[in-house]
């Protein structure tokens, strides 16, 4: 089969498309042909060796993959031709992966592959930290910093779904259109003032609910923005920075600042993305569809994590393995 390798953690570049066997399932493992692998900032990260988890190269990365089974042992709960997302963890570049039952989720009806690899992680990560812990209740206002990014619009989606008013806030140029047709209500320019537009898009009071996965120096300045009783919740640091909490103000105006590191939650709540799955599901019959904003062929999974890198990308991308 074709796979992209990592052959050494020097980024995109150190990737290159390569002949390799077929995998071979393990006991109690489903074989997947591999349809469609979202594209995330945890794979750029993994190949600059910058990730949480490291593996030593040679390796395929993929992690948001969707395919049809091709081999499924009897007791494993699917079967030949099932539509499926696959948590891969790695892999998912390729033409095919084998993965435990356990990492394996039905593509809700109505899906195409590609939708499905854009479900992935991203629209787990928006849900869980809209609802599980920032308890999110309909009607409230969330601001979505990194906005134009795939957590960002899944965060978007997610949140309209759940019946809260959407403040999309970007700095991206060129991105409003696509921001309004994800759900977003209002669009703020992450530029000066962009802190003053918010307070008044919410009557002085701010938003409920901040979803920051970017981190960095716009930090300060957005916790300013998280009204009385409100919650600034941490995904990550796309920006690179790690900012310091002054906790005055999280004192002074009664807010709470929380994380939301799904993949880290799993080690204790293993069941957890069965639980989102099924309400994503319910989303999904009820219209919510998850964003592909750009797709790439196999060969070309170095150029779209390049282009990840330098900000090229708004949204979600995909790479389209087989029709």
């Amino acid at each position: 089969m074709k796979a992209q390798v990592l052959n050494s953690e020097t980024g995109p570049s150190g990737l290159a498309l390569t002949d390799v066997d077929d995998p071979t399932p393990a006991d109690g493992q489903v074989l997947v042909d591999i349809k469609s692998c979202g594209v995330c900032f945890p794979d750029l990260l993994m190949s600059q060796g910058k990730y949480q988890l490291r593996l030593p190269t040679p390796f395929t990365p993929g992690t948001e993959v969707a395919g049809v089974v091709a081999e499924a042992p009897e007791g494993s709960g699917y079967a030949v031709g099932d539509r499926v997302l696959v948590m891969s963890v790695v892999g998912g570049f390729a033409e095919k992966v084998a993965a435990a039952p356990t990492q394996l989720l039905p593509i809700p009806e109505g899906l195409t592959f590609d939708e499905g690899a854009a479900l992935g992680i991203n629209f787990q990560t928006a849900l869980f930290a809209l609802q599980t812990r920032a308890h999110l209740q309909p009607g409230e206002t969330v601001g979505v910093l990194g906005s134009a990014g795939g957590v960002g619009v899944a965060t978007i989606a997610v949140a309209k779904a759940l019946g809260a008013r959407v403040i999309a806030i970007v700095h991206r140029n060129g991105a409003e259109e696509m921001l309004r047709a994800t759900g977003a209500d209002e669009v703020v320019s992450l530029t000066d003032g962009w802190g003053d537009r918010v307070k008044e898009l919410t009557g002085g009071a701010g938003v409920d609910v901040l979803i920051d996965p970017v981190g960095g120096e716009v930090f300060d300045e957005a916790l300013r923005q998280v009204a009385t009783d409100g919650r600034f919740v941490v995904i990550g640091f796309a920006a690179g920075g790690i900012p310091q909490v002054k906790l005055n103000r999280v004192l002074f105006r009664n807010i709470a600042v929380v994380g939301a590191a799904w993949g880290e939650y799993l080690r204790t709540h293993p069941n957890l993305p069965t639980e989102l799955h099924e309400q994503l599901t319910t989303m999904i019959a009820d219209g919510m569809r998850p964003p592909v904003n750009r797709t790439y062929p196999l060969a070309e999974l170095p150029q779209a994590l390049s282009d990840l890198e330098n900000g090229q990308i708004l949204g979600k991308a995909v790479i389209h393995i087989a029709d």
